[in-house]
């Protein structure tokens, strides 16, 4: 792939940098022949930068840095409830939000995105240990606890550090498609897709017996889409009731079980278009969706696009 075709990631190392939340971000979208992304590490300034549990980070580049980026990552950072960025720092995020950069926020990170004003009236998240912190200190962000991650369109915000992950995978379905983000994640030995929410590491006091069974079911009706999926068959895989089985779901995922059926149905039709000839009937009936125009609908008001058009943007080859 030419220079002039590569998406230009920039990393921002703030101080007090958490080390898995940078590396994240730069081990994925490292530039290889399979990954059309050139990443750059940056800081307020060129130079060294004191990150968190004891490392520090050289970095090449300033705050020119993110105006050359596609993709800004602002990866989390120790006490993010103290201090906001400095205004340098705030104002060069904006400015790369204003000229079309998206800007993903790692963990605490969030933090400083909030700082800006950018996720002023939008959904985001955080670790959390820190979302009822972001809550008081950012009023006018609306907080979701229970999330991996939230993606604003322009603006991205992800929990704990392995839950960038889930960001940058998401990230790279979105721009090269279903195959490409599942290769990553194989690479990285990492879930293509987590369909829980972050709620489930939240201390409790009381112990959550069914957590590993639900996960069990989720994995069990994984391998079998094609065939009918109620949520009478997914109950009765986990050996609770409908009802019980339904809520805890949501809790954990977010979704109720018939939402993450579909979501997985779809994403498998996105990875069929883009690394088979299979017609969009046989990739209905394949995934579930039992007709051509079954599958349209979904992916029209999901994906907001046909499946037709999906597999000219992504299909190998072209």
């Amino acid at each position: 792939m030419s220079a002039s075709c590569l998406r230009r990631v920039a990393v921002l190392v703030l101080d007090g940098a958490k080390p898995l939340d940078v590396g994240i971000p730069a081990q994925v979208f490292t530039t290889r022949a399979s990954m059309p992304y050139e990443v750059r590490l940056c800081g307020a300034e060129p130079g060294l930068v004191t990150g968190g549990d004891g490392l520090s980070y050289h970095v090449a580049h300033g705050l020119e840095a993110l105006a050359w980026a596609d993709i800004v990552f602002v990866p989390g950072y120790r006490f993010p409830d103290r201090d906001d960025p400095s205004p340098a720092v705030a104002g060069a995020l904006i400015a790369a939000h204003e000229r079309g950069a998206r800007l993903a926020a790692i963990s605490t990170g969030a933090f400083a995105l909030a700082a800006t004003g950018l996720l002023d009236g939008k959904r985001a998240t955080t670790h959390w240990h820190y979302t009822r912190a972001l809550m008081a200190r950012h009023p006018l962000v609306q907080v979701d606890e229970n999330v991996l991650f939230v993606d604003e369109g322009s603006v991205l915000t992800s929990a704990g550090a392995a839950s960038g992950i889930d960001l940058c995978l998401h990230i790279l379905r979105g721009d090269l498609g279903v195959a490409a983000s599942n290769h990553a994640a194989r690479r990285l030995v990492a879930a293509p897709y987590r369909s829980g929410g972050q709620a489930q590491y939240v201390p409790r006091s009381v112990p959550e017996p069914l957590g590993e069974r639900f996960a069990a079911t989720r994995e069990w009706a994984l391998r079998r889409l094609g065939e009918p999926l109620t949520l009478e068959v997914l109950a009765r895989r986990a050996a609770v009731s409908p009802r019980t089985f339904s809520r805890r779901f949501v809790e954990e995922t977010g979704y109720t079980p018939m939402q993450w059926v579909m979501r997985a149905r779809i994403d498998m039709a996105r990875e069929l278009l883009e690394r088979s000839q299979r017609g969009i009937e046989q990739i209905a009936a394949d995934v579930g969706l039992g007709t051509g125009a079954n599958l349209r609908s979904h992916f029209q008001r999901i994906l907001a696009t046909t499946p037709s058009e999906y597999r000219r943007t992504f299909a190998q080859g072209e």
